[in-house]
C-alpha cells in the first residue's frame, strides 16, 4: 500500500471502481485514460506537421502516421503496464532508481517537452479564435491563458467528468473532419500508395516532426498515473484483467486518434498538395479550403476542430506537468499556480514570434514545437523499457521477448531519426552562419554530447547496478528503527474560537495521556483593537474569550494534564503560530480544518498549509464529520 504523499494525482487516487458484474460495464470503467493521453495525439502542434506533410507531399507520409501509431499503442500500453503493477508513475520509477542529478536532468528536459506542447495548443487555440471570430492573433493569445480556470473547474468535478468532457471534444474533432473528407474526395490509389514507406533528406524534418506530434513524451508519464484512478485490487488476476482492459481502450483511442491525423493529412493531400498550394500557416488552411471545396462551411468545420484541438490537448497538459514535477522531485504545487506557470512560459515565445515574424512564424514555430518533443522522447522510452524489462521490479508481468524488441526497435527507429535530424539541422545552421560557423559547431556539439552521455548512461545503467536494487516502493523495505514509535512532550493546539477547538484539544488529549505530554493552547486575537492595543487591549468580545480560554485550561486540568495558554495578538494569525511553535518546539501539532477552499480561502483565509511548509513538525488536522 502507497502512502498518500507518493500517489500519484493523489486527489483522483483509486477514484474509479471497477468491480462490475457485466462485461461491457467492467470494460467502461477502464474506459477514460487513454482517450485523455490521446487528445495529446492529435493537438494542434499535430496539425501543423499533418498539414505541412500533406501539402507538400501529398499521400507521400501517411506511413508516418501508421508507423507512429504502432508505437504509441506500444509505449502507451507498456506504460500503463508500469503504472498497474507497481503503483508507481514512470516519473516516480525513475526517482526511486536515478540518483538526483540524473532525475534533474529528466525532469528539465521533460518540462521542456510540456511547454513545447503547451505552446502547440496555445498557438492552435488563438489561431481558431481568431479565424472563427476575427479577435487579433496577438489578444486570442493572451485569452488562452484564461483556460486555466475551465481546467481547475473540470477536475474539481472528477476524472469522470473530466474525462466525458474531453471524449465529447475527441467527437466534436472527429465529426468535422469526416465531413470534410467527404468533400474533399480524396484518392483512394493515392492514400495505398502513401502506406509504403520512403523518406528523404527533404521529408524528414517533416518526419521527425509528424513522429514527435505523435509519440509525445509526458504522454508516457501521464498514462502511467492516470490508470491508477481505477480502484483495481491487489492479485495478480485483478491485475492481468486490468492490464487487458486498458490495452483495449489504447487501442480504441489512439486508432481514432490516428484516424484524425490520417484525416488532416488527408485533407491537405487531396485540397491543398492537389491544387498546387503549399501551406505556411494555419490560417491560410483555413482560408483556402473554402474556395478549393465550394463552401464555407469546410473552413469553418476546420475553425471548431482545431479549438476544440486546443482546448482537449490543454486539459491533460496541465495534468502531465503535475505528475512529473511531484514524480522527479517530490514537490506538489497547487494545480493552478503549476497550469499559470506552464501557461506563462508558453505565451512568452509565442508573443514573440507573433510580434517579430507575425502570422507566418506561428506555423514554423508549432512544427519545431513537435521536433523539440521528438528530441526529448528517448530520455523517458528508455526507462520505460528498462523497468517494465525488469523482472524484479515487474514480477510475472516482464515484458515478453517480442515487447522486449518492439520497444527497443522503437527506441532504435526514434534515437536514430534524431540524429539524423540533428546532423542535417547543424549542418544547415553552421552553412547560414557564416563567419560564426565554428561557434554554431560547438555549441551544437556541446548540447549533443551532454544529451548523448545522459542518455548512454540511462542505458548502461542496469548493466552497472540492477535498477530493482535501488527502488524503495515503501515500509516493508523499511528498517525497524524507522518503525519505532515517537515520543510526545509537547503538543501545540492552536484554537479560533470555533466548535473544532474541543475536538482539537480531544484528540490531543488522547495523545498526551499515555505519554505525559504537556497540552500549548494557542489563540491569535486578530481584532482591530487587539492589533492597535495588543495586550492592553480590553473590549467584550476580548474578555469573553480570555474566559473561554480558561475554561478550556480548567477542563484540561480536571483531566490531569499539564496545559500552558497563551495569547497572542496580531492580524496574521499564521505568522504566530509559525513563530510561537518556532519557541517552544512542540513535538506534535493539532489543527482543526473548516473544510473551505478554492475562492473561500481567498476570502476567509488558509492556515494549515502555510503553517505545514513553514514548520517540519508533524501536524495533526482534525475535521468535524
Amino acid at each position: 500500500m502507497t502512502d498518500s504523499r507518493t500517489r500519484s494525482l493523489s486527489e483522483v487516487h483509486h477514484s474509479v471502481s471497477t468491480d462490475h458484474a457485466t462485461m461491457f460495464r467492467r470494460m467502461m470503467s477502464f474506459a477514460g485514460p487513454a482517450y485523455l493521453v490521446s487528445v495529446g495525439y492529435m493537438d494542434p502542434g499535430n496539425w501543423a506537421t499533418d498539414l505541412d506533410g500533406g501539402a507538400n507531399y501529398g499521400y507521400q507520409l501517411l506511413w508516418v502516421l501508421v508507423m507512429s501509431n504502432i508505437m504509441a499503442i506500444l509505449l502507451q500500453a507498456l506504460a500503463a503496464r508500469l503504472g498497474i503493477v507497481t503503483g508507481r508513475d514512470l516519473a516516480q520509477a525513475c526517482r526511486e532508481t536515478y540518483p538526483k542529478g540524473v532525475n534533474a536532468a529528466l525532469w528539465f528536459l521533460c518540462e521542456i517537452a510540456i511547454v513545447a506542447c503547451d505552446l502547440a495548443e496555445v498557438l492552435g487555440a488563438a489561431i481558431a479564435l481568431n479565424l472563427l471570430f476575427g479577435i487579433p492573433l496577438m489578444v486570442a493569445v493572451l485569452i488562452t491563458a484564461a483556460d486555466t480556470l475551465l481546467i481547475l473547474g473540470l477536475q474539481r468535478l472528477g476524472i469522470r467528468h473530466l474525462e466525458a468532457f474531453v471524449i465529447g471534444l475527441i467527437l466534436v474533432i472527429g465529426a468535422c473532419l469526416t465531413i470534410e473528407i467527404f468533400m474533399a474526395k480524396p484518392d483512394a490509389m493515392g492514400i495505398a500508395a502513401g502506406l509504403v514507406p520512403r523518406l528523404n533528406g527533404r521529408s524528414l524534418y517533416t518526419a521527425v516532426a509528424m513522429l514527435g506530434a505523435t509519440v509525445m513524451p509526458h504522454n508516457l508519464y501521464l498514462h502511467s498515473a492516470l490508470v491508477q484512478t481505477r480502484r483495481i485490487g491487489a492479485s495478480e488476476n485483478e491485475k492481468r484483467s486490468a492490464c487487458r482492459w486498458t490495452l483495449v481502450d489504447c487501442v480504441i483511442a489512439l486508432n481514432g486518434a490516428m484516424f484524425v491525423n490520417a484525416a488532416i493529412l488527408i485533407l491537405a493531400a487531396a485540397v491543398f498538395h492537389k491544387a498546387g498550394k503549399s501551406v505556411t500557416e494555419i490560417q491560410q488552411a483555413y482560408l483556402l479550403l473554402s474556395p478549393l471545396l465550394g463552401t464555407v462551411l469546410a473552413a469553418k468545420l476546420f475553425g471548431v476542430a482545431l479549438f476544440c484541438s486546443g482546448q482537449s490537448s490543454t486539459l491533460t497538459g496541465t495534468m502531465a506537468g503535475q505528475i512529473v514535477m511531484e514524480g522527479f522531485l517530490n514537490i506538489r504545487v497547487s494545480p493552478w499556480l503549476r497550469r499559470l506557470v506552464t501557461r506563462l512560459l508558453a505565451i512568452i515565445p509565442a508573443i514573440a514570434v507573433i510580434w517579430v515574424m507575425g502570422n507566418a512564424g506561428t506555423f514554423r514555430l508549432l512544427v519545431l514545437s513537435q521536433v523539440v518533443l521528438n528530441l526529448q522522447l528517448p530520455f523517458a522510452i528508455i526507462p520505460l523499457l528498462q523497468f517494465t524489462n525488469d523482472p524484479k521490479r515487474m514480477g510475472s508481468f516482464v515484458s515478453a521477448t517480442w515487447l522486449k524488441l518492439g520497444g527497443w526497435v522503437t527506441a532504435v527507429v526514434v534515437v536514430g531519426l534524431n540524429l539524423w535530424l540533428a546532423a542535417q539541422s547543424a549542418s544547415d545552421w553552421a552553412a547560414s552562419a557564416g563567419t560564426w560557423a565554428p561557434l554554431v559547431w560547438v555549441v551544437c556539439g556541446t548540447v549533443a554530447g551532454g544529451m548523448l552521455a545522459l542518455l548512454a548512461w540511462i542505458v548502461i545503467r542496469p548493466f552497472r547496478t540492477p535498477a530493482a536494487a535501488a527502488v524503495t516502493l515503501g515500509l516493508d523495505q523499511a528498517s525497524a528503527e524507522l518503525l519505532a514509535p515517537p515520543s510526545y512532550r509537547k503538543i501545540l493546539v492552536p484554537i479560533d474560537h470555533s466548535p473544532l477547538d474541543r475536538l482539537s484539544l480531544s484528540h490531543a488529549v488522547g495523545i498526551a495521556a499515555p505519554h505525559r505530554a504537556r497540552v500549548y493552547i494557542l489563540h491569535v486575537e486578530e481584532g482591530v483593537t487587539s492589533q492597535v492595543y495588543g495586550s492592553e487591549s480590553s473590549t467584550a468580545e476580548v474578555e469573553a474569550g480570555r474566559a473561554y480560554l480558561e475554561s478550556l485550561v480548567q477542563s484540561l486540568g480536571a483531566k490531569e494534564i499539564g496545559v500552558e495558554m497563551t495569547v497572542r495578538h496580531g492580524s496574521n494569525p499564521r505568522k504566530e503560530i509559525v513563530k510561537y511553535a518556532q519557541e517552544i518546539q512542540p513535538d506534535l501539532i493539532v489543527m482543526g480544518a473548516h473544510g473551505h477552499g478554492g475562492l473561500q480561502d481567498l476570502i476567509f483565509g488558509n492556515t494549515i498549509n502555510p503553517v505545514r511548509h513553514r514548520l517540519k513538525i508533524p501536524i495533526l488536522v482534525v475535521r468535524d464529520a
